[in-house]
């Protein structure tokens, strides 16, 4: 078998995972050239290792080892017999478009905070977690769309807080349920609503105060974050906007539905995400000084 030939095993591989595992991200992703795209998906297949590492049944110490292999590009699943077609796509994209190793380590980081911490004292503790499991997986991305103006860091990052952000608003309950709570306490204990009234599921007045402050407050992420879009290569730009539209589309209906997101799961449709990134691939392909004539 030749070296080509198992590359495009391996990046094919991690088309898969991500196309079966990546429920708000693969139809974005779809939106990328063919190396772009491709790079991206070895990317997720990572992230989605490390990931099962973290929700696996294995002991802390033991998720600890696998995470400590995973920070090197290793392998942190079981050994196979041939070689690791992952770590082989993800090293060939890795050198393709030279993205800083480190933000691995800072996304491995994040994940390893879920190991042993379910309560975050305020926001800037919450910011840190958010920073590596959401913003380092923003700047990995911004290395692979290309981009010249280093202000796209910032707005990558503020993109990354506040889709997270959003993720955490539209999981309370089912966090909750597991005793994991991202909500910063002392937030929790300025609006007047305890940790045992988001255990219970509780929708009162100083509920909804807290969640319109915490949706306001993604809200201003997402205002900072859109600005990365003019920033990337063009023919990227439809990937961070159609991200950019579903979650900002989740933090819109987590609003309209009056913060109700404990009795059900607050989304978009299969056909509602296709829709909205088949609009948004279609706006990016208009050349700016055409936009700035209309």
């Amino acid at each position: 078998m030749t070296m080509a030939t198992e590359l495009d095993r391996a990046y094919d591989l991690c088309r898969q995972i991500t196309k079966s595992e990546a429920k708000n991200f693969y139809y974005a992703f779809r939106t990328l050239p063919h190396r772009k795209r491709r790079a991206i998906y070895a990317a997720y297949a990572f992230f989605r290792r490390v990931d099962d590492v973290v929700d696996g049944d294995a002991s802390v110490d033991v998720k600890r080892e696998q995470l400590v292999q995973a920070r090197t590009l290793t392998d942190p699943g079981r050994s196979t017999d041939g070689p690791d077609l992952v770590l082989l796509a993800l090293k060939h994209a890795i050198d393709e478009h030279s993205i800083p190793t480190s933000y691995f380590g800072d996304f491995v980081d994040g994940m390893e905070m879920d190991l042993v911490q379910t309560r975050y004292r305020d926001f800037e503790e919450l910011r840190r977690y958010c920073y590596g499991v959401a913003s380092a997986v923003g700047l990995i991305s911004i290395a692979v769309f290309g981009f010249t103006d280093p202000k796209a860091e910032k707005y990558a990052v503020d993109l990354g807080l506040a889709m997270q952000l959003t993720n955490i608003l539209r999981d309370l309950g089912e966090d909750a349920g597991r005793d994991r709570i991202y909500l910063p306490t002392d937030e929790l204990s300025a609006y007047g609503y305890s940790k045992t009234d988001l255990i219970s599921g509780t929708t009162n007045d100083a509920f909804r105060e807290l969640m319109s402050f915490q949706v306001e407050r993604a809200r201003q992420y997402f205002r900072s974050g859109l600005k990365l879009i003019p920033l990337v290569s063009a023919e990227s730009r439809a990937c961070p906007s159609a991200l950019a539209g579903v979650y900002s589309a989740i933090l819109d209906r987590i609003e309209a539905s009056e913060y109700d997101v404990f009795s059900r799961r607050i989304g978009l449709s299969p056909v509602e995400k296709l829709l909205m990134v088949a609009r948004l691939w279609a706006t990016s392909r208009i050349p700016t000084a055409l936009l700035r004539k209309g």
